[in-house]
């Protein structure tokens, strides 16, 4: 009989198309890693074109200066088909790379490291400003580098970064400070991520408190299910049989003939059972309930205008567009809503928020194209941002998914030019894209279906795509 396996046994055939599977995954590795350190060569060439630019530029004010960066940016968004945020990131890594981690770059053509390996150390290194420090550094990161994870790189490089930079904790704690923010990231299934960049010490507080919240709440729930699986274990011997005496079925008769069908409480009545509810939820779950109820109902500590106006910071509530399809609003169907035009809601979501609303805009689409033919209930100004905001619900800038709510409405054809404010001549834009038109050469014309085509220095030109509902 034949023995079976021992987990992890390998056969001689089996041995070969390893081998050569792994010979095969190190040459592609290594052939990413060179065209992913000659893609970061050309991108360094495009970021020196428009650092050229801003020297010959007259103007000291930092947009005026950062206007060629943000034009070259965009044309490198338009033919690589990103946001052109995520493609001036990319130009000023490269620079970086190319001007301050030059070995870096080399370790990655030469297939040493690879291109998250680079990023780590382009990450962790920038903090170190001395140049003849931070080459001695880069030098020591890529040995450890060239054979450790880019996670155990992180760290290392970390370490020595603390320990080698120039700059105390305390200057660059308070530089560091200086970026914090709220950001969010989309998921899917109607989902978010909130995030929160802060001092280390407050982030690690607050998490803290409301793990001791949620643990408070999930221990009273846990006691109240022992309690009432004691109750019921507690078993009461049955009450004697009576006989109702004639002054109790007189009462009786009397509750049935005025429609009653129990006697009024008295002094004798047993109290109503309080409402009891299972809380089944994890200490995570409990955790994020807690922040969401917190941070949308509560008030802060720090409210400077309780005492000047009626309310303060604390009488602020959220405040969100929501598009529900009718026949979701009606319950007929399952299909979800959308949140700003364009996070997914789940059905039941949407019908509560509707329910709560204190109005609603109607919004006539086409039933083929879903383009917005018509909303109403507004005065002759309102109207056009109502629909504006119905057409658009983000920015109409390439790749930007910036909220209706939270753009500026440009007159494509400028007002002072001549151009109308009507419908065909506006559209939302957010402050970064609207200051790239606005200042630059790059033009915005809005055809006759609300398409935009947008016209870059160079006079190349693609239409973004429509903006439905």
């Amino acid at each position: 009989m034949e023995n079976s396996p021992r987990p992890g046994e390998i056969r001689p055939h089996e041995a070969t198309r390893m081998h050569a599977g792994l010979a095969g995954v190190l040459e592609e590795k290594a052939a990413i890693a060179r065209a992913q350190a000659a893609l970061i060569r050309h991108q360094a060439e495009l970021a020196a074109v428009a650092l050229e630019q801003m020297e010959r530029l007259s103007s000291q004010v930092s947009r005026d200066r950062e206007m060629p960066m943000r034009s070259l940016s965009a044309e490198v968004a338009f033919a690589t088909h990103v946001h052109d945020l995520t493609a001036q990131k990319e130009l000023n890594d490269a620079y970086a790379f190319v001007t301050r981690f030059s070995a870096t770059l080399t370790a990655l053509e030469d297939a040493r490291i690879s291109k998250r390996h680079a990023d780590v150390i382009l990450e962790v290194g920038a903090s170190i400003d001395n140049a003849d420090v931070r080459e001695a550094w880069e030098h020591t990161v890529l040995e450890r580098a060239a054979r450790e994870t880019p996670g155990r790189t992180r760290a290392f490089a970390r370490q020595l970064a603390e320990a080698v930079n120039p700059v105390g904790m305390s200057e660059r704690h308070a530089q560091a400070r200086e970026t914090r923010g709220v950001s969010i990231v989309d998921l899917d299934d109607g989902m978010a991520l909130l995030q929160v960049r802060l001092p280390a010490a407050l982030a690690y507080g607050i998490r803290d408190r409301i793990r001791q919240q949620a643990r408070i709440i999930r221990d009273a729930a846990n006691a109240e299910r022992a309690r009432r699986a004691a109750e019921k274990s507690v078993t009461t011997p049955p009450e004697p049989e009576t006989t109702p005496d004639a002054a109790t079925a007189a009462d009786a008769a009397d509750f049935t003939r005025d429609g009653l069908t129990t006697p009024p409480a008295g002094e004798d009545a047993e109290p109503a059972p309080a409402e009891v509810i299972d809380d089944t939820r994890t200490m995570a779950q409990i955790g994020a309930d807690l922040v969401s109820d917190m941070l949308l109902t509560g008030a802060p500590a720090i409210d400077p205008v309780t005492d000047r106006s009626a309310g303060g910071l604390g009488a602020i509530r959220a405040h969100v567009q929501v598009v529900v399809p009718v026949l979701t609003l009606a319950g007929k169907t399952d299909a979800g809503a959308s949140l700003h035009g364009q996070i997914p809601i789940d059905p039941e979501t949407a019908r509560r928020l509707a329910g709560d609303a204190p109005g609603w805009d109607r919004v006539m689409c086409d039933p083929i194209t879903g383009t917005v033919l018509e909303v109403d209930r507004y005065t002759p100004r309102a109207d056009q941002q109502r629909f504006l905001r119905a057409r658009d619900q983000h920015c109409r800038g390439f790749g930007c998914r910036q909220p209706a709510h939270r753009c500026q409405l440009d007159h494509n054809h400028e007002h002072h030019e001549g151009g109308p404010t009507a419908i065909g001549n506006l559209a939302h834009l957010c402050t970064r894209h609207h200051t790239l038109k606005t200042e630059t050469a790059w033009t915005v014309r809005q055809l006759h279906d609300g398409t935009l085509e947008f016209t870059s220095p160079s006079a190349t030109s693609t239409p973004t795509n429509r903006r439905h509902g």
